[in-house]
């Protein structure tokens, strides 16, 4: 996402540029809404104005796999809290992830990808010219994406995102629609797919939406037209204060008129008097002007709005003014069809009113001390509509508050990135309500910068400087100082920047700093803030450090216990009945290992991944005095066990993730035990001496205790986890979408008999 003020200095740009507005976006038709079928004499029932049929696409029942339960550690060694670091569950905590829907609608040839073009050639920022790069203004990937170059749309990446983000806790998604498009194909997309995940009883994120900061009305009007008003995927909705929640400015919603056109600001000089003129057809409810004050932050204004007569219809005196902020009269009733003239006057400090030096607003004019001069000033009407009223109605608002230093200037305001220290937001009942939390950002010397630029807040910029040890990166000291804020803070709501933007238009000038070649909010594995995982890079650390904070900050569930020793039958005549008497069960996702094929980012990559094949449902244990029973179920009849990499069991006995291989002491198929000794696998025991029977979708494999080195004593500890289709030596990110693991990715299941 590219935040640009709305009005920069003379000559430079404004807007996110022409090659963030493709032509042919993929919008699909709204169809008939819930209104259209009520009219036609449908039998639908009504549930907080949405039909049951549309309430009914959320999931009937939940198979809660537990994920807070799961314990491991990184590829650093750092260990997840558990109960007794994070305490117990916490009600009322949400985590929102800003999530990034436009990987796939802005390609133009690529992917190019910033890191490996200067790897190549480590002086290109210097070389505008250079082939390694894309057009100007073309996306470039700031790195390689784990799952590869892919495009939004892909239901296979779609997947792993839910699974890993509900794992992580994370509650809700925000979805980045501040370009004006809504991306309608790519967010169709996630909803089916996501849907498709609670039919199976797995976990997503709610979704939510963040709308353009300074011109949201094209983008809400889209999504109520699209999305909202049908009630499609309402299951999914996020909401706040028993109604779908939006993030967008609902003063700004409205039809307007007005002159928004600007190339000119002029400080206005003591004892003026500026002013505008303007006749309304139609009910008005607000007007709206925008002001400079050059950055300064003590600047007054009276702003008064006054019928053709000279009668006072609202006046305002604002102080601490925002520099190009929009100052707002929203009189008690609404403005009646007329003429009309706004006034600037009393000013304080340095503040000039937004101009255009020609008269571009064709029903008024602009005024000094109440006589008519050339140009027009920088103003809005907000007309009064149905469909406003309409969507005002429907939605909780949050304003969201685009600046990364400055802090709410008014309740019910939401951060989406700041610098450290954050600030806690408020809602209008004055309680707080939450705080955002950034992994990097593009701030330098206090202003919006680029994150190519020197100075940036990269992800190793902590307690206000650089940590330039080689492996600073992977540490994540930005993240964990703003994670630290947060949970010192404690609000209910923490917004996460971010998940997958992974793209940056390539610039030669931003906010009046100009460099042969500019990237925004993107740039390298140091200058960047995704957290989903990548290649050749900080893998998953970022993901598992989220993780930890989250648990932090909601608490997690206590493991749970082993019930009593209990002997298990040693043949498969035998049945594997005996086994629903055997607590706890760990659960893993099902449905979780489709295949992929898609087309990659450019259209020249293709993706494809078969390697799913015997889905993990179940897994429990069992212990007697000398034996350890293990029992995996899957969702189908288990492939033939001469098939490669079958249904491998990892176990860590000593719970501890430093010793062993990535932290495990013994691994088990198909009847072999296999040790963790001197840096290689050997033979733990005579062959033979662990028994495997298998039947349909079951499967149970007896140790002796010995073999494991566990202790005697009906007390006993140990963590584990099953694989299918995984090569024995792959490392554990090619665990996040190869074969299945129970449970997911790094972590394990924890068997704790007391």
């Amino acid at each position: 996402m590219r935040i640009i003020p709305c009005k920069l200095k003379s000559n430079s740009k404004c807007g996110h540029g022409p090659d963030l507005q493709p032509e042919g976006v993929r919008k699909p038709g709204a169809g008939k809404g819930w209104q259209a079928a009520l009219a036609a004499g449908a039998v639908v029932g009504l549930l907080g104005g949405l039909p049951l049929k549309a309430l009914a696409q959320t999931r009937t029942s939940v198979r809660d796999t537990m994920p807070d339960t799961w314990v491991g550690a990184d590829a650093l060694g750092r260990v997840l809290p558990s109960t007794a670091e994070a305490g117990p569950p916490k009600p009322g905590k949400t985590v929102a992830m800003f999530y990034f829907l436009w990987l796939g609608p802005h390609e133009n040839g690529g992917p190019y990808d910033i890191t490996k073009i200067l790897r190549q050639d480590p002086d290109a920022m210097k070389k505008p010219d250079s082939p390694l790069w894309g057009p100007m203004h073309v996306p470039h990937h700031w790195g390689e994406p784990h799952l590869g170059y892919y495009r939004t749309d892909d239901e296979f990446v779609l997947a792993k995102h839910a699974q890993m983000l509900a794992d992580a806790g994370v509650d809700t998604l925000v979805f980045d629609v501040t370009n004006q498009l809504t991306y309608a194909h790519e967010y169709r997309a996630l909803l089916e797919v996501f849907s498709r995940v609670r039919k199976n009883g797995g976990r997503t994120p709610q979704v939510a939406f963040l709308c353009p900061f300074w011109t949201p009305k094209k983008v809400v009007r889209e999504l109520w037209r699209e999305l909202y008003s049908n009630g499609d995927h309402s299951g999914l909705w996020f909401r706040l204060d028993g109604k779908p929640f939006i993030l967008a400015d609902p003063r700004l919603i409205g039809e307007t008129i007005g002159m928004e056109q600007h190339n000119s600001v002029t400080e206005l000089a003591p004892g003026a008097v500026e002013g505008q003129t303007f006749t309304l057809s139609q009910p008005a409810t607000a007007v709206s002007a925008s002001f400079a004050t050059w950055g300064t932050t003590d600047s007054e204004l009276t702003l008064t709005l006054r019928k053709a007569a000279g009668e006072t219809a609202a006046t305002r005196t604002f102080t601490h003014m925002t520099d190009n902020g929009w100052l707002e009269l929203r009189p008690d009733k609404p403005l009646e069809p007329g003429e009309w003239t706004l006034e600037a006057s009393g000013a304080v400090g340095k503040v000039g009113w937004w101009r255009h030096t020609k008269s571009r607003f064709g029903g008024g004019s602009a005024t000094l001390n109440g006589k008519p001069v050339d140009g027009d000033r920088m103003f809005r009407v907000e007309t009064d509509d149905d469909e406003a009223r309409q969507i005002r109605s429907f939605f909780t608002f949050r304003s969201p508050q685009a600046d990364y230093f400055r802090g709410p200037e008014r309740p019910d305001m939401w951060s989406w990135l700041e610098v450290s220290p954050q600030h806690v937001f408020r809602n209008a009942r004055r309680e707080a309500e939450m705080m955002s939390v950034g992994v990097a950002q593009n701030a330098v010397a206090g202003r919006l910068g680029c994150l190519s630029e020197a100075g940036s807040h990269g992800r190793s910029f902590h307690n206000g400087v650089w940590d330039t040890r080689p492996d600073a990166v992977r540490q994540g000291l930005n993240f964990a100082e703003q994670w630290s804020n947060a949970l010192k803070a404690d609000p209910p709501t923490v917004f996460v920047t971010g998940w997958n933007e992974w793209i940056a238009g390539r610039f030669n000038e931003f906010n009046g700093v100009r460099e042969p070649v500019m990237f925004v909010d993107q740039f390298n594995q140091e200058n960047s803030r995704d957290i989903e995982p990548m290649r050749d890079g900080h893998g998953d650390d970022y993901y598992y450090q989220l993780m930890s904070a989250v648990r932090r900050f909601k608490g997690v569930r206590p493991l749970p216990l082993a019930g009593p020793e209990k002997t298990m039958a040693a043949a498969a005549d035998a049945g594997f009945a005996p086994w629903t008497e055997v607590a706890p069960v760990f659960l893993d996702d099902a449905g979780d290992t489709g295949h992929r094929k898609h087309t990659g980012y450019g259209g020249r990559l293709s993706y494809e991944n078969n390697t799913g094949r015997n889905d993990i449902l179940e897994s429990r244990v069992a212990r007697g005095a000398d034996t350890v029973w293990f029992y995996v179920k899957t969702r189908e009849p288990l492939t033939p066990a001469t098939d490669p990499d079958w249904m491998r069991l990892l176990l860590d006995t000593d719970t501890n993730s430093a010793t062993g291989w990535q932290g495990y002491d013994f691994r088990y198929s198909c009847g072999r035990l296999e040790q963790w000794t001197d840096g290689r696998w050997e033979p733990a025991g005579p062959a033979g001496t662990v028994a495997m029977i298998h039947a349909g979708n079951e499967l149970q494999a007896a140790i002796p205790r010995t073999l494991l080195k566990l202790p005697p004593g009906k007390a006993m500890r140990l963590d584990f986890k099953w694989m299918d289709n995984i090569p024995a030596e792959a490392p554990p990110l090619d665990w996040i979408d190869t074969g299945d693991t129970a449970p997911n990715g790094r972590l394990n299941y924890r068997f704790l008999a007391e």
